[in-house]
């Protein structure tokens, strides 16, 4: 028995750490909750090595953001083969479900709960909207007959602008901190956000624009890959208001564009072009807190870097 100074008994007691107080006391770490939906990341575009590589790279930043996240990846245009599609990914998901259940009620174990609400939330790997890719992630969703929910695509988002930021400043078209005093030789003084997915992609393109121009201090205009002569009016429009030297940033994870097409689009509008922005860290970040929000566990949006 111890007394509140210590153990009466001359052993060790082992007494709880107290928690820190005030606002810098750490958090509670998330975890993903138990028999929680997995998260099913929808990828658009052709099947390839590379395509793969970048999707297990997301889930990988989201499983490690949430300990204990069922994430898979469901491809629109899969083979079921080397490249699951999205409808078997989500039944499978539903068997595996119904088979856990079924074996703890076999097991005997108390308390075990018919599973119910979602199998899944489906996370489209977009960017910006598409009408056309989304009616195709809700035809699969439809298709499978799977309880699911689907939600927004990445953006707009502070993180995507910081995601552009870093991928110009890759290219060497922008510079990676504008309060550091260096320059740029090949820095771009006018910016065009490509997009995909029409007139509201554009819209969309153009709130995270305004957020890289905050960054890059240059104008940024957004333009559609998929609307004939829109880049070379919008790199028209910059060069009359003064800009020089213009670079395409796609507003693009990687997948849901041909690579040619980008590269004609630079050449048409006579620019240099970074990346897309591919598994960049931000990406897999933002398709957890569209889970997380999902599911009504997300305590906070991630944030991006702060503007300097």
């Amino acid at each position: 028995m111890s007394s509140p100074t210590g153990p009466a008994s001359g052993l060790p007691v082992r007494m709880p750490r107290p928690r820190q107080p005030g606002r810098h006391r750490r958090p509670e770490p998330l975890v993903a909750p138990e028999d929680a939906p997995a998260l099913v990341l929808a990828v658009p575009g052709t099947p390839s090595t590379a395509t793969r590589g970048l999707a297990e790279e997301v889930v990988s930043i989201a499983r490690s953001e949430l300990p204990g996240l069922d994430a898979r990846i469901g491809y629109l245009d899969g083979d079921d083969d080397e490249f699951p599609t999205l409808q078997s990914v989500l039944t499978r998901a539903a068997e595996e479900r119904t088979a856990r259940y079924e074996q703890a009620v076999a097991a005997g174990v108390e308390g075990v709960k018919m599973p119910d609400g979602p199998v899944a939330v489906v996370v489209p790997l977009l960017a910006g909207p598409d009408s056309a890719l989304l009616r195709q992630v809700r035809q699969a969703v439809m298709e499978s007959r799977i309880a699911a929910d689907l939600t927004d695509v990445l953006g707009p988002h502070p993180l995507l602008a910081e995601a552009l930021h870093v991928r110009l400043s890759e290219a060497g078209l922008a510079r990676a901190d504008r309060a550091r005093l260096f320059t740029v030789a090949t820095a771009a003084d006018g910016i065009i956000l490509a997009s995909v997915g029409g007139e509201e992609a554009v819209q969309a393109a153009g709130i995270t624009g305004m957020l890289l121009a905050a960054r890059l201090a240059v104008p940024v205009m957004a333009a559609a890959l998929d609307q004939e002569g829109s880049i070379s009016s919008i790199a028209e429009q910059l060069r009359a208001a003064g800009s020089q030297q213009l670079a395409l940033a796609p507003y693009l994870i990687g997948p849901e564009i041909d690579a040619e097409l980008l590269a004609a689009a630079a050449e048409e509008a006579g620019c240099a072009t970074a990346e897309p922005l591919g598994p960049y860290p931000a990406i897999g970040k933002l398709a957890l807190a569209k889970y997380t929000t999902a599911l009504g566990i997300a305590p906070q949006q991630p944030q991006g870097t702060p503007v300097r």
